[in-house]
């Protein structure tokens, strides 16, 4: 995926009307599932300022696995 193909301009937010945000949601709807998760995926690496193409590693030190007996 490509960085340019998204911008987050954090400066222009404005308060929508219901119409407004009607037109947002119908624009997404039209999008495949596909390109509506990887423009999650940016959204969520420039929230936490992460490097798509390198992305955190899980800490797997905060999981445990154990067996159940019956």
């Amino acid at each position: 995926m490509n960085n340019q193909e998204y911008r987050l301009d954090r400066t222009h937010f404005k308060k929508q009307t219901f119409q407004e945000a009607d037109m947002q949601y119908g624009y997404w709807q039209s999008k495949s599932l596909v390109e509506r998760l990887q423009a999650a995926y940016y959204l969520i690496s420039v929230a936490y300022n992460f490097d798509l193409q390198n992305p955190p590693r899980m800490d797997r030190t905060a999981f445990s696995m154990r067996k159940h007996t019956c």
